[in-house]
Parts: C-alpha cells; structure tokens; sequence
C-alpha cells in the first residue's frame, strides 16, 4: 500500500461510510474508497506477507499472509469482493463462511481465506 492512513482519518471515513451503508444510501466515495483502504491497511499490519493478494475494486488491493512468494503476474492466491462486503466482514458484521457461501466472495488457491484473521480491530 503506497500511504499509511492515519488511524483517526481511517476510523471516522469507516464510521461515517457504516453509517450511510445502513441508512440504505451510498457513501462519499472518497470516505468509502479511505474506509476500504484503512481496512487493507489494517489486514496488512495484522499478516504480513505476500503469498495472498486481496482486491477490493476500485479501491484497493494488498499482499498479505508469509508463504511463498510470487513475483510475476496474477498471484496463485487471490481473493477479490465489492466494498460493501469487505467492509462488512472486516469489521465482523458478517462472517467470512456467510459473505463466501453467499458468492460475494471470490477465492482462488488453496490459502485464499482470511477466515482466522477476521474480524479487524479498527
């Protein structure tokens, strides 16, 4: 990820960006694309590494977890979701089995799971 976001600046852009998810509207995307990122940002604290890359597009994306590295092309281990679910099992209002079997989650590679890693403490 290319700049750290400063803690305060990432929890109020995922506050206000929960907030007009659950009033049924659609946030600033400058807010929801900081949440996502800070979101990312946090992951990336929590599992260093390169051996899996997670896509939130537009947003962003991040190599996380220590395994074997790839330098060249697509990842073997990828997982990519729209914001909404990122945000929602990044923070624990929806588990990573529910947003998976619901097919919001796309997963490739046998370590394409963040089940143990989830929820983040934003």
């Amino acid at each position: 990820m290319a700049k750290k976001i400063d803690t305060a600046l990432g929890r109020a852009a995922l506050t206000a960006t929960q907030d007009a998810l659950a009033a049924g509207g659609k946030p600033p995307r400058s807010e929801y694309g900081t949440a996502v990122r800070y979101l990312l940002q946090l992951l990336d604290e929590k599992a260093p590494g390169n051996s899996v890359e997670v896509r939130v597009p537009p947003f962003g994306a991040v190599q996380v977890v220590q395994g074997p590295k790839h330098t060249r092309g697509t990842p073997p281990n990828v997982i990519e979701m729209d914001a909404a679910t990122w945000i929602a099992v990044a923070t624990g209002t929806e588990t990573w089995a529910a947003a998976a079997a619901s097919g919001r989650v796309h997963a490739s590679g046998i370590r394409a799971h963040l089940a143990d890693l989830l929820p983040l403490r934003p």
